[in-house]
């Protein structure tokens, strides 16, 4: 069954190939596309297009068919191409005629567009909520480790001393920025494109106000054709947010498995959180987070595959458009679990203390030796030129001092600042 149907059947390997996936993943529309036949009919009522005993007839229907899709009992028949022509194929066998009134002054695009915007937005909520859990965790850690000094690199060099603290507050803080981009693919996401039919609008007199309240969106599309061009521009802007947060989670995940290194041994995990070797009885392995950070670099790709798939295709509807849902779904999911794992995993992280006494890590109090004697009056290059002469000539020896204000980004009121940055950030979803 296809709502297009006009009195004949494609060639089963047309459909075969034109719908591909699309009937699973179409399951996770299902509820979203009940919630907006539920407005446009309540709308449709309004404006004199069906009748009020015609409207409580459909409301306790669609509610059923949104209540076994909750249960887990609805199922996109055979024979049926999509979640579109099921709903409105259950309301024609139980109403009759009434059933097929739903679709006036609509079109399955904008049908589509809306389910993808509801999807879409409970999505980005669900992604933010888990981005805040993080972040809540990273900031306990941060507090909690704030005193426990770890070598800082660059170059992977041994550069100035550090802390655990800042580690986990760099990440905290980093995760604040991902969110103002996901802010922005909420909001580009939370606009109503239903009353744009196929792009054009309708001849009929469609309260899009009315639907875009009961719809609890920000505003509607205004333009009609404005409304279908944001089919994958949507797409692209959530992307961009899962790109975002993926490349903070992954380069957590690479530090991770570099501290857990031998040679570093600077954080460990409970061997049960660790995966062991076939042949190396010794070895505990930090799997997660390798195939969390191999996720990660894979889904920061997710918005190239975006990017490419709309680059050239022309103004208005075109089928390529329906893959997205084959890059965009999946690539949410992956993210949301990547988040929950990092989470889980961070619970129970082993911070180890007293790295910097050891004499490896002598030279890394250099800069803190140069700056107490520009502190005591020596002018700065003759302090840097005289301990860089007694690295040179192995006569250096640190005081071991850190004067921790250099690592001002830690304290209470930093903390709170950036705890007050995400706080407002999550008030706007």
């Amino acid at each position: 069954m296809q709502l297009w149907n006009k009195g004949f059947e494609p060639d089963k390997i047309i459909e075969e190939f034109t719908v591909g996936s699309d009937r699973e993943l179409d399951l996770m529309l299902a509820k979203y596309d009940v919630e907006g036949s539920i407005a446009h009919i309540k709308m449709l009522q309004s404006i004199g297009l069906l009748k009020k005993k015609e409207l409580d007839l459909l409301l306790p229907a669609l509610e059923d068919i949104k209540n076994s899709i909750e249960k887990g009992d609805f199922k996109i028949e055979e024979g049926v191409e999509d979640v579109h022509s099921q709903i409105e194929f259950l309301l024609t066998a139980k109403l009759g005629d009434i059933g097929k009134k739903i679709h006036s002054g609509r079109s399955r695009n904008d049908q589509v567009l809306v389910d993808l915007k509801l999807f879409f937005r409970d999505e980005i909520k669900r992604i933010a909520e888990a981005c805040n859990k993080l972040f809540a965790r990273l900031q306990d850690l941060s507090e909690q480790h704030k005193d426990k000094l770890m070598p800082g690199y660059t170059h992977l060099q041994i550069a100035m001393p550090s802390s655990f603290g800042l580690w986990f507050g760099a990440y905290a803080e980093a995760l604040t920025d991902d969110m103002q981009i996901l802010l922005a693919a909420y909001k580009i996401a939370n606009q109503n494109p239903l009353g744009s039919a196929a792009g054009y609008g309708s001849s009929f007199p469609l309260d899009r106000e009315m639907t875009t309240e009961l719809l609890h969106f920000e505003n509607p599309h205004y333009n009609v054709v404005a409304a279908q061009m944001s089919r994958g521009k949507t797409e692209k802007a959530v992307a961009s947010a899962l790109a975002a947060i993926a490349s903070t989670l992954g380069h957590l995940a690479m530090d991770i498995c570099l501290w857990m290194c031998g040679n570093f041994g600077f954080v460990s995990f409970p061997d049960e959180l660790t995966t062991g070797s076939s042949i190396m009885p010794h070895k505990k392995n930090p799997d997660v987070f390798e195939i969390m950070r191999g996720k990660c670099n894979r889904l920061q790709s997710v918005q190239n595959e975006v990017a490419l798939l709309t680059a050239n295709l022309p103004l208005g509807y075109n089928r390529d458009l329906q893959l997205l849902k084959d890059i965009m779904f999946p690539a949410i999911r992956e993210l949301i679990q990547c988040l929950e794992i990092a989470d889980f995993m961070l619970q129970h992280i082993k911070v180890k203390s007293d790295i910097l006494e050891e004499k490896l890590y002598d030279y890394i109090f250099t800069v803190e030796d140069v700056n107490r004697l520009a502190s005591e009056g020596m002018p700065f290059r003759d302090a840097y030129k005289k301990i860089g002469m007694e690295v040179q000539n192995g006569t250096y020896k640190p005081t071991r001092k850190v004067e921790h204000h250099h690592l001002g980004s830690i304290g209470n009121l930093a903390t709170e600042r950036i705890a007050l940055k995400m706080k407002n950030i999550m008030k706007e979803f």
